[in-house]
């Protein structure tokens, strides 16, 4: 862990390599993964780089490589995985076997140029095994459609036209064709109806064109044209597109040839088919060409059904190697893109930089001067430090499956400095902790801990899978969610809630005089008030769930633990950032910020916590009783309670003469109207002297603005000690304010001295920014001590809302329909398992989740937490070839 306390140490290295072995340097350094390199040539343009053409050419395999895969896709064919990507990179063999190398391990530029050649065949033979594909549908649709259009139009002038037309049909495709009697009449009508003569045109459009294709037509022809349409059963398959389209056989009758022009134009708009049919009175002629273009459209869906399976055997073929060429792929442009880095000094040499992780530098020199043994090359190569100053070193940290998680988590908000205190190693702690207080039941909590178990059982599966987005986010935060879990069903323990019960599971301390008590009764302890027998042994005794002050008593446990939590992290947060002053030397900062940001939290909020502490730790039925007036001869005197210790006696009960008979255990005679501060024996001041349990927001609030006052006093000379503590406090923030200031001027001054005063201006002006920077943030760290602690209060008020939630759900939905009947408890059995599923297990997780967060990232981390480092973005293919395998 404390490696993951500070980021690795960093160097800055130079690399000077022979230009021939300069490919196998970068292949054997993408295998480390450990040295991120600087950019030499920032003034060239990417077109103007040294390697830019075998950059274009990866380019282009990559775009052959993406249309082999949507190709596969549209066959529903799934690319078969590489295999590991670690077994890859280590595994010569592979490249040989994806490529058809012979026995030696391939050169880049063998493998770009057996690549090249390979799958240039590949793509010119898939491209025109669609093009002709595509040729045949379009083929095959216009003999689909127009076997429809003859069945549709036949039955159309066999069973449903009214009388006699003739239809002028053009020849072509796209031509309109004549029909001599059309409708068949009687003879007594036969003479009337030959003077009338139609024409019609007859094709196919979409179904979903059919309404506008009807109006437009109306519209133009102003009703003068009567249009008929019929479905096809079939969709017809879109040969560009491939998908599938309904389309229905429309015919139009008309009796103009200027309505004829513009139908035609229509069609074509509307990107409809036009078909000639013969004419429907010739029976044997329909029937002929019915036929042949039925046989016409066995052929051409044989020969279509042929192509469409010689693609998919290619496509199968392809989706074997694709993603293993992809990889090789990314590999080598990888190689030549970090080439492009480097600068060309001397003719036949390369230099390049980076930043390399301290403990891998003798593994990089080791990588380069193998790839220049293997090359038998005369010339040297050259791995050493460059002497400061650096550039600001990036940040890296090293992670297991466990903390990267919670890496990620912190750098989601920010990236730390180099060799700054890492936010996410006390995130991993504290983060599910407070999740757990906010969510604590112990049924919810153990199924989220068991949904962690089961990504966890499914981790080696989920690591070889690709996931998409959501699943990927459960498998990289499954030991997050299972924490989470865990700490959820602690605090559930603690606060003794399963599913908004009590569990009795040690037996309760507290009893009922009755065997079966009613509202009203008062419950007792079974031990006396500190002894060991009087309290439960982990968590919450349960009779606080049954007890009619049970929302007080968990509002105030609660509310107070939450200010605890909430201090104890951000004076954790404090503490960091003196930690960071003293490991970077900035005395001014821990001397003149850290201090008084210390002495300013002490003062007011650790202090805060220590009453909280004080007062749960006070027998306050031992101070109350000793400022009671009670009858010397009554039952209660001598009471066990009473354990104060007056006049160097504990626990004495004392009689008193005089008074109205009554007297107080310490032996003072009580008057029947006696103040508080005169009963007790405390002597602590203010009107309750000690006796009385205070209001600590009161007190609190009082230490700023009723200074020496106190009201409810828990110790001898809490009023002299607040003040010293308002003081302490006061004086910190003029530190805090103007100490820094102060001191960086006088360095800036004795600075100008020696240099001369041609910058005076420049260092007002910088002078003006560091007041202006400090009061912020002075004015953030004092107002935010405050906002902050009243920010931890959604730990309370979140924890209210889920117990509260599950209370309502179980009584509405279990327990009032317990009592009727099965099928009503069945019914609310599925309500009751309903909502706890989709508000408390999912909404509420999402909740506590990100208000967890908020906390973090707002709370603690703006305590020390600059986030304003640079990200160790090392020269790797295992991170290239992961992110090219989860983009897809």
């Amino acid at each position: 862990m404390s490696r993951w306390f500070r980021s690795e140490h960093m160097e800055y290295i130079s690399l000077i390599v022979n230009e021939d072995a300069a490919h196998d340097c970068l292949a054997d350094l993408g295998k480390l993964s450990a040295i991120q390199f600087t950019d030499l040539n920032p003034d060239l343009t990417p077109f103007q780089r040294r390697y830019v053409s075998y950059v274009r050419r990866c380019d282009e395999l990559e775009r052959k490589l993406r249309f082999f895969a949507n190709e596969c896709d549209n066959f529903g064919l799934n690319l078969e995985t590489a295999g590991d990507i670690d077994t890859f990179l280590q595994s010569p063999s592979s490249v040989r076997a994806s490529i058809g190398a012979g026995k030696g391990e391939p050169t880049g530029t063998q493998l770009l140029e057996t690549l090249e050649v390979e799958l240039e065949g590949y793509e010119s033979q898939l491209k025109e095994l669609n093009a002709y594909s595509e040729k045949l549908t379009r083929e095959y649709n216009e003999k689909v459609e127009l076997q429809e259009v003859l069945e549709k139009a036949r039955r159309f002038f066999m069973t449903d036209a009214p009388r006699l037309a003739v239809s002028e049909l053009s020849g072509g495709r796209k031509g309109t064709g004549s029909n001599q009697g059309l409708l068949a009449g009687a003879h007594d009508v036969e003479a009337r109806d030959l003077d009338m003569r139609f024409s019609s045109i007859t094709g196919v459009v979409s179904t979903d064109e059919k309404v506008r294709f009807e109006r437009m037509i109306f519209r133009a022809t102003r009703g003068n044209c009567y249009v008929r349409f019929a479905p096809i059963k079939q969709p017809i398959t879109d040969p560009e597109t491939g998908s599938l389209i309904e389309k229905c056989v429309f015919i139009v009758f008309f009796k103009s040839l200027a309505i004829e022009t513009k139908l035609k134009k229509i069609c074509d708009a509307f990107l409809a088919h036009r078909y000639s049919l013969p004419d429907m009175d010739d029976a044997p002629s329909v029937d002929r060409m019915l036929t042949e273009n039925a046989q016409e459209l066995v052929d051409s869906r044989t020969v279509l059904l042929k192509n469409q399976d010689t693609r998919f055997r290619l496509c199968q073929m392809l989706a074997q190697h694709t993603e293993r060429w992809t990889w090789i792929v990314l590999r080598e442009k990888a190689v030549y893109h970090t080439l492009n880095m480097f600068k060309a000094d001397v003719s036949g040499m390369l230099r390049g930089e980076g930043w390399v992780i301290s403990e891998s530098f003798e593994d990089i020199r080791s990588s380069v001067n193998r790839a220049h043994s293997d090359m038998d090359s005369n010339m040297p190569s050259h791995v050493d430090q460059v002497p400061k100053p650096w550039p600001t070193p990036p940040t890296h940290f090293t992670t297991n499956k466990f903390t990267y998680g919670y890496q990620e988590f912190v750098n989601t908000y920010g990236i730390p400095r180099y060799r700054e205190a890492n936010p996410a190693l006390f995130t991993a702690a504290t983060f599910p902790f407070l999740f757990g207080v906010m969510y604590g039941d112990i049924g919810h909590g153990l199924f989220l801990f068991c949904s962690g178990l089961y990504l966890l059982w499914n981790e080696e599966k989920n690591d070889k899978a690709k996931l998409d987005e959501m699943t990927g986010g459960l498998h990289t935060g499954r030991y997050m969610i299972t924490m989470m879990g865990f700490f959820a069903v602690y605090a559930g323990l603690v606060y003794n809630d399963c599913f908004s019960l009590g569990l009795n599971l040690f037996g309760s301390r507290w009893v009922f005089s009755s065997e079966e008590p009613e509202e009203g009764d008062v419950a007792r302890m079974t031990g006396q008030y500190g002894d060991g027998d009087s309290v439960y042994p982990f968590g919450l005794d349960p009779m606080w769930h049954i007890a009619a002050n049970e929302l007080l008593f968990f509002n105030s446990f609660k509310m107070k633990l939450s200010v605890i939590f909430g201090i104890f992290q951000m004076f954790t947060g404090t503490c960091l950032k003196g930690i960071n002053a003293l490991y970077f030397g900035k005395r001014l900062d821990f001397m003149f910020e850290f201090l008084p940001m210390v002495a300013f939290a002490c003062s007011l909020f650790v202090y805060m916590v220590v009453l909280i502490f004080m007062k749960w730790s006070i027998n306050w039925n031992s101070r109350m009783l000793s400022a009671t007036c009670i009858d010397p001869d009554s039952d209660g005197w001598g009471s066990a309670d009473y354990q104060e210790t007056v006049n160097g006696q504990t626990g004495v009960w004392v009689k008193c003469n005089g008074g109205d008979g009554t007297c107080t255990p310490w032996g003072y005679a009580c008057q029947g109207n006696d103040a508080l501060v005169d009963k007790c024996p405390l002597n602590y001041g203010g009107s309750g002297d000690g006796c009385q349990p205070p209001n600590l927001i009161t007190t609190l609030i009082n230490i700023a603005l009723a200074p020496g006052s106190v009201d409810e006093p828990m110790y001898e000379g809490q009023a002299g000690m607040q003040n010293i503590l308002l003081a302490i406090a006061g004086i910190s923030v003029p530190i805090l304010l103007l100490a820094k200031p102060y001191f960086l001027s006088k360095e800036a001054a004795s600075h100008a001295h020696v240099h001369g005063d041609d910058d005076e201006e420049e260092e007002d002006h910088g002078f003006g920014e560091i007041i202006i920077h400090q009061a912020i943030e002075t004015i953030e760290f004092v107002l935010g001590m405050v906002s902050n602690t009243a920010s931890y209060l959604r730990l309370w008020a979140l924890s209210l809302a889920h117990s509260e939630l599950a209370t309502v759900f179980w009584e509405k939905a279990m327990l009032s329909t317990l009592n009727l009947n099965w099928f009503a408890t069945f019914i609310g059995y599925g309500v009751f398992a309903g909502t706890t599923f989709g508000v408390l297990l999912m909404m509420d997780v999402l909740e506590c989740f990100l208000h967890a967060l908020r906390l973090h990232w707002v709370e603690f981390q703006n305590k020390f937490f600059a986030a304003d480092g640079i990200r160790f973005a090392p020269y790797s293919f295992k991170q290239i070839l992961a992110d090219a395998s989860s983009a897809h």
